[in-house]
Formats: structure tokens, C-alpha cells, sequence
């Protein structure tokens, strides 16, 4: 009597890579590439780093010698990454600050495939200007528009830290196939402010998240940094670390600590997602012939 096969599930193992940052950009770069080292070796197969890994957050101000830090794409951080990408048969997400042209920077990720290939890059579409998250003065934003890529271990779509809280951008990429949406990040509290307002603030950056997962039938990915940064004294700005996987229904997968640096390898199957999607159709619901107002700033 013959048996038939079931079908092979679409399992595949996430790592984010969580961790503080310091003032030397080599050596952030040195941590940042031993920790997706050692994820790979423990089983991780799509790895992401945190936002702008290289060096301490320095948004914080505007100072024109923060442009000393950016490089091109491709350059030598792609190609590190690229290197261990290969040799260890894994997907890389690296963010960057990109160096276009002379006056024209951009946070950039870069997209590496498991055979070191550079698949593509995204470009920061949203581009804050809060208090010492000063990035309009640093990053043009992004022309790429909002994109995904075919690699080894599945379709992902990347987003950068503010990209995070607009439904539009993880909607837009999720209708070109991504079934994991990854968000390089760099968030914390100020500490004045914390006491009050810090509980509400981490909710709701883990809450819209979540959301993204739900309304697209997706798996999402954060990956915030941790630690106290004061580049240019003052309180600076103390990161929430807390990287964390959503499921496809919204629900925490797994989360990292407040303030440990680590590698959080979540397994994932990319199965649920045609399941989810299926089962809580909202793609083939949506009124596509009644947004167009999406496209105005306001009704008025």
C-alpha cells in the first residue's frame, strides 16, 4: 500500500540581531558581523541588523561632520556582509547610511542573498524631525518606492524604523508578495520622559506593528538597538532593545530583553501566511475603486 508524501512545510529561521553600539564604527561593524556569524551558526537562515549598526545614533544633533560616517552601496560594508553571506548560505538585511552623491545621503538597506549576491536596496521612505531625532537634516528620502525581494528562504519586504507606523508602506509592500516584513530600528525613550510617558510609547510601536502582521496576513520583524547614547551629552536617548517576531495573526512570537544584546532566532513557517490570508481574506476585500483619496494630504 502506498503512502503519499505530505508536503514539505516552508520552515525557516529568523535572527535578529540586537545589541548596543559604540563610538568606533569599525568595531560596530566587527560585533555586528561576529553576532550574524554566530546566528548562522546556530541555525538562523534570514538575519537583520539593527538601524544604522555602524555607529551610535547620531540624530541626536546636526552636525555636518555625521556625513564623515556614510558610504556607498555597494561598498565595504555590503561587501562584508555579502562575504559571510555566502559563506554561511544566509540571508542578510543590513541597514546603512548610504552615500549617493555628494550632498544626497539616504538610511538605506541593503538586501543580500544566501549566495552573496546583492539583491537590491530600499531606501527610508518616512523621515522624522522630533526632538533629537533630528534625520530630515541627514537623509533625502527615499525614490525606491516600497519593494520586495525573492530570496533563498522566502519573499521579504523591508521597512525602515518610522516606516513602521504607516499602514500604507507595510500594505503596499505586502501587495508585491513579501510574506515577512522586516523593520531595522532605532527607538528608544527620553529619559525625562520616561517615567510618564515611556509604558504608553513602547505599547504603541509594538501595537502598530503587530497590526501590520494582522491586517496583511504576515510575519514582521523588528530589530531596535539597546543602551544609553549620549553623543552629544545631555540625557540622549535610552534604546528599548525588545526586538521582536509577530505572527501572521498579530500574536508576539518571541521577544528580546530591554537591555542584554543578543541574537533572537525565531523559526517561522511561511505556510501560515497563504493559510492566514485565506482564512482572513482581507486582501481580496479591500475597495481598491473607493482609496483614491489616500492620495490627499487632507479631506477637507
Amino acid at each position: 500500500m502506498s503512502r503519499t508524501k505530505s508536503p514539505r512545510t516552508r520552515t525557516v529561521t529568523l535572527g535578529l540581531l540586537q545589541h548596543g553600539c559604540g563610538e568606533d564604527p569599525a568595531e560596530n561593524l566587527a560585533v555586528t558581523l561576529a553576532a550574524a556569524d554566530r546566528a548562522a551558526r546556530d541555525g538562523a537562515q534570514i538575519l537583520c541588523t539593527q538601524e544604522l549598526f555602524r555607529s551610535q545614533y547620531f540624530c541626536q544633533s546636526e552636525e555636518h561632520r555625521y556625513f564623515d560616517l556614510a558610504e556607498p552601496i555597494p561598498g565595504p560594508s555590503t561587501a562584508a556582509f555579502q562575504k559571510l553571506a555566502k559563506k554561511r548560505g544566509v540571508v542578510i538585511i543590513a541597514s546603512l547610511f548610504e552615500r549617493r552623491a555628494a550632498g544626497l545621503y539616504h538610511n538605506t538597506a541593503a538586501i543580500i542573498d544566501a549566495d552573496g549576491s546583492l539583491l537590491g536596496t530600499y531606501r527610508k521612505m518616512h523621515i522624522p524631525d522630533d526632538p533629537l531625532f533630528y534625520e530630515k537634516f541627514y537623509f533625502t528620502p527615499g525614490d525606491l518606492g516600497f519593494r520586495a525581494w525573492d530570496t533563498r528562504f522566502g519573499r521579504i519586504g523591508v521597512l525602515i524604523c518610522w516606516d513602521q507606523w504607516y499602514p500604507e508602506a507595510a500594505r503596499l509592500t505586502a501587495m508585491q508578495g513579501a510574506e515577512i516584513l522586516f523593520y531595522p530600528t532605532a527607538i528608544g525613550w527620553h529619559p525625562s520622559e520616561k517615567s510618564e510617558y515611556g509604558v504608553n510609547q513602547h505599547q504603541a510601536w509594538e501595537t502598530i506593528q503587530r497590526s501590520h502582521a494582522v491586517a496583511n496576513g504576515c510575519y514582521v520583524a523588528s530589530v531596535n538597538r539597546i543602551g544609553l547614547e549620549r553623543p552629544i551629552g545631555g540625557d540622549g536617548l535610552e534604546f528599548w532593545g525588545q526586538s521582536f517576531v509577530a505572527g501572521t495573526s498579530g500574536q508576539l512570537l518571541a521577544k528580546a530583553s530591554v537591555n542584554k544584546p543578543e541574537n533572537l532566532l525565531v523559526p517561522i513557517n511561511l505556510d501560515t501566511v497563504n493559510v492566514t490570508r485565506t482564512h482572513w481574506p482581507f486582501l481580496r476585500d479591500r475597495r481598491i475603486d473607493a482609496y483614491g483619496d489616500l492620495t490627499r494630504r487632507f479631506i477637507d
